[in-house]
């Protein structure tokens, strides 16, 4: 029988006390930020940087589209450099472009693993019920102790079944002599 759970639970957001578990999280979530804002940078065609500080204080984590550090010299440079030409913007339309097609292949390989996993996963699950439902067809050679034990107590149980089956068909066709 499947299990049952309760679905996504909304948690309440407080700082997680125990060091390992805070770094656990902050790994994780880290990671997650990175890649919500690569999808945005991939969908949308912007541009943007950010920055992550560790717990510790001593390690920056920062991810950039197309490069963090040239996005924040864009704000820290007092005077812009002259337009880019047009091929230069040409290039990078090109490029987003081809980071978009990209993208969208990625999304589609990842949704056909996805199913074919889920596939996978419930022809297991099958095959795993149907050995457990026949259990008994196996060689005798190939079972171990406890089906052995299970296989002589269902024989047993058969029997009884059995006698008690063939006592009222007796006693059935004695009442229509």
């Amino acid at each position: 029988m499947p299990r049952k759970s309760e679905g996504r639970q909304k948690i309440e957001i407080v700082r997680i006390t125990k060091q390992s578990s805070s770094s656990v999280a902050f790994s994780k979530r880290r990671s997650g930020i990175f890649k919500k804002a690569s999808e945005l940078c991939a969908l949308c065609g912007v541009q943007l940087a950010i920055f992550v500080l560790s717990q510790n204080r001593k390690k920056v984590y920062s991810f950039g589209d197309p490069d963090a550090e040239a996005i924040v010299n864009r704000f820290l440079e007092p005077n812009p450099g002259p337009p880019r030409s047009r091929t230069s913007q040409f290039m990078d339309l090109i490029r987003n472009a081809n980071i978009q097609e990209s993208y969208t292949q990625l999304t589609n390989v990842l949704g056909q693993f996805e199913s074919e996993k889920k596939i996978g996963e419930e022809l297991n699950k099958m095959r795993k019920e149907n050995q457990e439902d026949y259990w008994w067809d196996a060689p005798v050679e190939n079972l171990g102790l406890a089906e052995l034990d299970k296989l002589k107590l269902t024989m047993l149980k058969l029997k009884e079944v059995a006698q008690k089956q063939a006592e009222m068909l007796i006693a059935y066709e004695g009442l229509w002599i």
